[in-house]
């Protein structure tokens, strides 16, 4: 299925100065681990940056949670939609978005402090680059299912993990977005942007981290239910 962005975000983003960095954390009933997300992007010695923090109809208190965010930092941004998965919640996301580079932060994952810095180095030292991914530091189970038979286990380092992108903003809307597929959403961006011919390299800073350890991530209930993906998609972030 094809998503459509919102194009007149794009051009909007124009209209004033960007921030080098939006960053998109999506988040649906995880008030409990969300703050320790936000903390590490709050804590990053770069400045440069707004966050949206993009919420799929959670029944948690998650808003009263982040209230106190939201009142202290002007670059932290708010957005309730009506539920529809992990997808919906990340194009919603970029679509409010302003800045040159758009990435993710899971809700139940963190930041190095010298996250955002690192890459922010890599990326003005070669201004072609328009994709970078790589360096995440992977806590808990190293296996999630293979996306091309999720009967099948496969190492997280012959993956691409989403959280560790850093993409350019208008490289969003050539490609659509990210596509409402039964398994592998990331994996789906980043071969249409090899696809496109997208200028993309691999960092190997190990500043992301990967909370794999949690019960209630997408992939470890796939495996721990043995279910498909489609039964789970809609229901966890």
């Amino acid at each position: 299925m094809k998503v459509n962005l919102n194009s007149a975000s794009e051009n909007n983003a124009k209209a004033f100065s960007q921030p080098f960095f939006s960053i998109i954390i999506t988040t649906f009933n995880r008030a409990h681990i969300l703050q320790r997300a936000i903390n590490s992007l709050i804590s990053q010695t770069e400045p440069d940056w707004e966050a949206i923090i993009v919420d799929d109809e959670s029944m948690d208190d998650t808003y009263l949670h982040i209230l106190p965010y939201l009142q202290s930092y002007n670059k932290v941004k708010y957005l309730r939609k009506a539920h529809d998965g992990e997808v919906g919640s990340k194009n919603t996301g970029i679509s409010a978005s302003s800045g040159k580079f758009i990435s993710f932060l899971d809700s139940d994952d963190e930041y190095k402090p010298n996250h955002l810095p690192s890459r922010k180095e890599i990326l003005m030292h070669d201004p072609s680059i328009r994709f970078l991914y790589g360096g995440a530091k992977i806590i808990g189970n190293q296996y999630v299912p293979d996306r091309n038979d999720c009967q099948k286990r496969i190492h997280l380092n012959k993956c691409v993990i989403g959280g560790t992108f850093f993409i350019e903003r208008s490289v969003f809307f050539q490609l659509h977005g990210f596509r409402k597929i039964m398994l592998g959403t990331d994996a789906d961006l980043f071969d249409r942007a090899v696809e496109a011919g997208f200028l993309i390299r691999e960092t190997k800073i190990q500043t992301y981290i990967y909370h794999h350890e949690n019960e209630d991530s997408l992939t470890n209930m796939l495996i721990k239910n043995n279910t498909e993906y489609a039964t789970v998609y809609s229901e966890l972030i």
